[in-house]
């Protein structure tokens, strides 16, 4: 194992910039930092998600939380490439992964005809949430690239395919706790009392 953490304030950030995991400094406004903030925000947000789900009466709840587990290690690692330029942690095999689960999902899902809202269950909103977040981190990420070039492949298609995982698992998810999905209306305005 790495470095240990004995101390946690070092006052080296006090000026406005932070240290990559190169050794060198950047701003932390820049936008490998905003990126990296993002990824954070994403993982922990997958971690509301798993507690959600230990504590709902979803079936299976061992195979979510090793697909969130897995998951957050993904980001984990994404969070190192992200602070050390040109470090390559990611492996195609967690694309895969979740082509295969979002396969799963959808088998016993109908077909979508509408557009559906970020709500419902507890855990199925934390699912849209975490995929609201992960389209984030995707931008940011792909302004880390446009400037540097330096993320790797992998990187950027682990936030794509992760963000429709979480829309198909808020699907599954929904349905797993006995609902169905709250469908936008597109004329919902005709149905406001006017009294």
């Amino acid at each position: 194992m790495g470095h240990r953490l004995s101390k946690i304030y070092t006052r080296t950030g006090d000026s406005g910039t932070t240290g990559l995991g190169d050794g060198s400094r950047v701003a932390k406004d820049d936008l490998r930092i905003a990126a990296l903030g993002d990824v954070d925000e994403l993982n922990a947000t997958i971690g509301v998600l798993r507690a959600q789900i230990s504590a709902s009466t979803v079936e299976n709840k061992a195979h979510w939380d090793k697909s969130l587990s897995l998951i957050q290690h993904w980001l984990f690692d994404l969070g190192g490439e992200v602070c050390i330029p040109n470090y390559h942690l990611l492996q195609p095999v967690c694309i895969e992964f979740l082509e295969k689960e979002i396969d799963h999902m959808n088998e016993s899902l109908p077909m979508l005809k509408d557009f559906i809202l970020p709500s419902g269950t507890l855990a199925c909103s934390y699912a849209h949430q975490a995929r609201a977040v992960c389209r984030r981190a995707e931008r940011a990420l792909l302004s880390v690239h446009h400037r540097d070039q330096n993320i790797q492949t992998t990187a950027l298609q682990l936030l794509n395919r992760l963000s429709d995982w979480l829309f198909v698992a808020s699907r599954a998810l929904q349905r797993a706790e006995g609902g169905n999905e709250v469908l936008w209306q597109k004329n919902i305005n005709d149905s406001i009392d006017q009294a």
